[in-house]
């Protein structure tokens, strides 16, 4: 039984969001079932224009489904961008999945989101979606005139694996000489594959949600081979790279109780010594993906956070 005493009593209700995923059978169960009925568009956001479209993706590997988030303009010159990464332990999810927070981006920060449908792991190893989300962030930027964009402010945003992703992507386009990544908005990034496969875990967090079994799963799942071990390439893996200097300026929160806690403290850290310009919020009492909690004080706070951490990055 999990301890959930040192939750917030805020935040208690929104666990009953969360299905209790058992990865013990594999991805068969979550894999062709009937999609689920689409959530209701949240009032005021429903004048977000929501599109899709394919792109080509890196030499050999299939199209790329994005799906765009265009907000009536309110200002004349080209916009910021922002590329969302979708959650959902590196084995879940898909581009609509977070649409409710792409419109809300799009419409309070006047700019053109798209989020990339990323291939999934384990049908995908490393480095198939890597390679998605490079392909999103080079044809945003190659077609920044097209799409009235300004190449030089575009964001990345990602959640849980999503946040993963998004630290990898910056690392590779850092290395390749890609596009430059005006900002990274992390939230609760899954970042480190020996999360969950210490000898010493961190004995109030991953009680409830995603817990060290569960990362596990995901992390073996994406890398094609057991997590933690020696054998994991550096480059898959946002927490094992040598060195970070050069990444954009960064914002983490994560909750006191996240699985992911130590590996963001760890990371906000190594940002920071190498010059990295980083905001980091550890909200007490709150577990992975609280932000279901709706209303709850701790939730609006955090979304009031980073509306004001990415108005000054995107200008």
């Amino acid at each position: 039984m999990a301890d959930t005493s040192r939750i917030a009593p805020e935040l208690l209700g929104g666990l009953e969001f969360f299905p209790d995923l058992d990865f013990s059978q594999g991805m068969a169960p979550y894999r062709g079932a009937s999609p689920r009925p689409p959530l209701p568009v949240p009032p005021g956001l429903e004048v977000v224009q929501v599109g899709s479209r394919m792109i080509a993706g890196a030499a050999g590997d299939p199209d790329v489904k994005l799906v765009t988030f265009d907000p009536p303009r309110t200002s004349a010159g080209p916009r910021a961008a922002v590329l969302h990464i979708h959650g959902g332990g590196f084995v879940l999810g898909d581009a609509e999945t977070f649409s409710g927070l792409c419109r809300l981006t799009a419409l309070q920060h006047d700019c053109f989101v798209v989020s990339v449908d990323y291939r999934l792991a384990p049908e995908t190893t490393w480095p198939g979606s890597l390679h998605d989300c490079y392909a999103a962030l080079r044809w945003l930027h190659d077609n920044a005139a097209e799409l009235e964009i300004d190449p030089a402010r575009i964001a990345v945003m990602g959640e849980s694996a999503g946040g993963g992703h998004a630290a990898a992507l910056a690392l590779h386009a850092r290395d390749q000489g890609g596009p430059a990544i005006r900002y990274m908005m992390l939230d609760a990034p899954m970042l480190d594959d020996r999360t969950g496969t210490a000898s010493d875990p961190h004995p109030h967090c991953g009680q409830v949600v995603w817990t060290p079994q569960k990362n596990r799963f995901g992390w073996a799942a994406l890398l094609g081979t057991e997590p933690g071990g020696a054998d994991v390439p550096a480059a898959a893996v946002p927490a094992r790279a040598a060195d970070l200097a050069g990444l954009p300026p960064t914002f983490i929160s994560v909750g006191a109780l996240d699985l992911f806690l130590e590996e963001d403290l760890e990371w906000s850290r190594r940002l920071a010594r190498a010059g990295v310009d980083v905001e980091l919020h550890v909200i007490p009492g709150a577990y992975h993906g609280f932000g279901v909690a709706g209303d709850a004080p701790q939730v609006r706070q955090c979304m009031a956070w980073r509306k004001a951490a990415l108005d000054r990055a995107l200008g």
